[in-house]
């Protein structure tokens, strides 16, 4: 397929430092991420990285590197420079695969590139995977998604939405049965120009409210394809706690 992967690595991490290189199963962790993205059908795979210590680590890899600046604020300002670097053009597509998903599986990596392909007026996709958990539901930190007829996105929100008011209003609270809840997966897909329209936007005020940077999307009136997952991805590793669960798992 004619997309390419770029996977932002920063060396610093205010809850886990030195997040990319900590060891899981024998290898640092950016190892797994990359053997992820090469499973896939990506033409390429790209580490954007501020770390020459993260370089040296992947140096025996098939796999470009490029050195980035350290003051970036997000993994699209991180895409972004390299898209200035290598000088794509704005209809190349770039799926974001961040630094701490070592168990995201290749097929979800395709159903992003494969949705761009497929239509040319696309300019951002992501993914979801059906969420049943009463308490990952009320859970800030799973971020769920509301879709339309055609799965785009009306919402990116950390709260528990739609609210159902037979099923929420009383205690114990209960999984609605009429109403599917879709938890949002961080992986995305962008075309090159669309990085770039993006970074001129200013941040909305639910996008600060919600620390939710896909929702400048909405706000400035994009559309966001949002496609139901093949196979739900593994955690992601933000703590310590993650970090020894993902050992755990992958180990089996």
């Amino acid at each position: 397929m004619s997309f390419r992967i770029v996977i932002p690595a920063r060396f610093a991490s205010t809850r886990l430092p030195a997040k990319p290189l900590r060891e899981i199963c024998g290898k640092p962790m950016i190892a797994h991420v990359i053997e992820r993205a090469q499973q896939s059908k990506a033409e390429e795979v790209i580490v954007a990285t501020d770390s020459e210590e993260i370089a040296a680590a992947i140096s025996d890899l098939d796999v470009r590197v490029c050195m980035t600046h350290e003051n970036h604020q997000s993994g699209t300002e991180r895409l972004s420079e390299v898209i200035e670097q290598l000088g794509f053009d704005d209809d190349q597509i770039l799926i974001n695969l961040q630094g701490d998903e070592p168990m995201m599986p290749p097929v979800c990596l395709n159903q992003v590139g494969q949705a761009l392909e497929e239509d040319i007026h696309l300019k951002m996709a992501t993914l979801c995977t059906p969420l049943t958990d009463i308490e990952e539901l009320f859970d800030p930190h799973a971020v769920k998604v509301v879709r339309d007829i055609n799965d785009f996105a009306l919402y990116f929100t950390r709260a528990a939405v739609p609210w159902s008011r037979d099923c929420f209003n009383e205690v114990p609270r209960e999984m609605p049965k009429q109403q599917e809840y879709q938890r949002h997966i961080g992986l995305y897909g962008y075309r090159a120009g669309f990085i770039k329209q993006y970074l001129e936007w200013d941040s909305s005020d639910i996008e600060k409210t919600e620390s939710l940077e896909q929702l400048r999307v909405l706000y400035h009136g994009e559309k966001i394809k949002v496609i139901t997952a093949a196979t739900p991805p593994g955690p992601g590793v933000d703590t310590l706690d993650d970090l020894n669960r993902v050992c755990g798992l992958m180990s089996k």
